[in-house]
């Protein structure tokens, strides 16, 4: 049976996604590859996704390392596969022979069936990734002397590794030699790891040590979100305490029964957002984005609860709030919780989000100044709850209270809305008792 090389191509995720940057690779070059098999990890400024295969067959050669961002449509990946079973999606060329393509590993045999494969003579080595020339712009290195290992001549992060390992920095040569090229690896499968310097003893009283961590892709989305979210929106920010004396008791009362009848922990987040949920209902504007020459105001209430892992946060979204319990709630918080740290979030988890919540009272902060997450109009944090005195009238009482900061757009909200909406938040929190349903 004939055989052929199909790309694989990074597709349109969502709708308003433009590129997404690979993870990590899944499967290396000489793996088999089956029909909707995921083939490596992506990540885009919404969530995590495994991309799967369009084709079965064998992957042939990488063509996106990890750390790179791909536009939507390009190449990513070769997939040998027979002629009649290639995808109606992938994009057959010219036959070759495999053995033309630049070699991926040293350890993998190298494939002699005919297979289709890309023009040589076409344009890539001037196509650079973001990735790379910001790489290259960071070290000064000149990428019109830098031979490149990728398809077509394409430059790589390793390419630039390469050459700012070898001292180039635009007066010498090509770091490869020309009849290096073909052997050179064309992919770093790892994320670049930058060196690590050593001071002696003497010099560590002086200079201190220190040590590099690499950014990872997520960790360079999520600043590029923070930074797009601070340098468009003019935030403000407003804080309120809150006495949740009456709650803390309700939850005490009700907690074991409820982890036996539900299976999961009552905590006082369901209780949180059922009172924004409350609040936003009566001042709707809160729900809403920013649009230049006019301000959206979204019906549905869908609130993006921040969720923290070892090194990332991430915001899915429970959908239609305000038509959900108590109970309700409390089941959401807990899948997606679980859904984020487990890695198992789908975009569709990530998207549509109208309100931000953020329980930083898990970590003990009792005030914070929360970034808006963009580009919604509001963020409020659930402070550390806190025993301390309170004047009752002319009484001194020790209570159970909690600070919550809301940080707001200016351009949508001001003063005086966000204050009232503050208050009703803090009206039916405080107002829940042991009447209170849950269901």
């Amino acid at each position: 049976m004939p055989k052929q090389i199909v790309e694989i191509v990074m597709p349109q995720l969502a709708e308003s996604l433009v590129n997404a940057t690979i993870d990590r690779w899944l499967k290396e070059p000489g793996d088999p590859v089956d029909m909707y098999e995921p083939i490596c990890e992506l990540i885009t400024d919404k969530v995590n996704a495994e991309l799967p295969s369009t084709v079965r067959g064998k992957l042939v050669k990488i063509l996106a390392g990890a750390g790179e961002v791909v536009n939507v449509g390009s190449p990513i990946a070769l997939v040998e596969t027979e002629a009649e079973a290639s995808s109606a999606a992938a994009k057959p060329q010219a036959p070759a022979a495999v053995a033309d393509l630049p070699a991926q590993t040293a350890s993998r045999p190298a494939v002699t069936a005919p297979v289709a494969a890309f023009d040589p003579d076409a344009p890539m080595r001037a196509r650079f990734s973001p990735a790379v020339q910001k790489l290259a712009a960071e070290n000064g290195v000149d990428l019109s002397r830098v031979a490149g290992s990728g398809l077509g001549g394409r430059i790589t992060r390793k390419d630039v590794l390469d050459a700012v390992n070898a001292g180039n920095r635009g007066h010498d040569a090509p770091v490869f030699p020309t009849a290096a090229v073909a052997a050179a690896p064309a992919l770093v499968t790892e994320p670049a790891r930058l060196p690590v310097v050593e001071v002696d003893e003497g010099q560590a009283a002086a200079t201190g040590r220190e040590y590099a961590i690499d950014v990872t892709p997520i960790r360079n989305t999520i600043a590029k979100n923070m930074r797009q979210s601070v340098n468009e929106i003019p935030h403000a920010w407003t804080m309120v305490e809150v006495d949740l004396t009456h709650l803390v008791g309700l939850r005490s009362k009700l907690k074991d029964d409820f982890k036996k009848q539900e299976g999961i922990n009552l905590t006082f987040m369901p209780f949180l957002l059922k009172a924004i949920v409350g609040a936003i209902k009566e001042y709707p504007l809160m729900n809403s984005v920013w649009a230049v020459d006019k301000i959206i105001v979204k019906r549905d209430i869908n609130l993006s609860l921040a969720v923290g892992t070892e090194d990332s946060v991430l915001t899915p979204v429970i959908r239609n709030a305000d038509q959900k319990t108590i109970t309700g709630l409390a089941h959401e918080i807990s899948q997606l919780a679980n859904k984020t740290r487990e890695g198992k979030l789908k975009l569709s988890d990530m998207q549509g989000g109208t309100f931000t919540v953020n329980n930083t009272g898990t970590f003990g902060s009792v005030l914070s100044y929360p970034i808006i997450n963009y580009p919604q109009a509001a963020i409020l944090t659930f402070e550390a709850i806190v025993k301390r005195p309170v004047v009752i009238g002319d009484m001194i009482g020790i209570r159970s209270m909690v600070n919550l900061c809301l940080s707001f757009d200016h351009r949508i909200l001001d003063g005086i809305i966000c204050g009232r909406f503050h208050q009703k938040v803090k009206e039916i929190l405080e107002g829940f008792n042991q009447d209170t349903k849950l269901y």
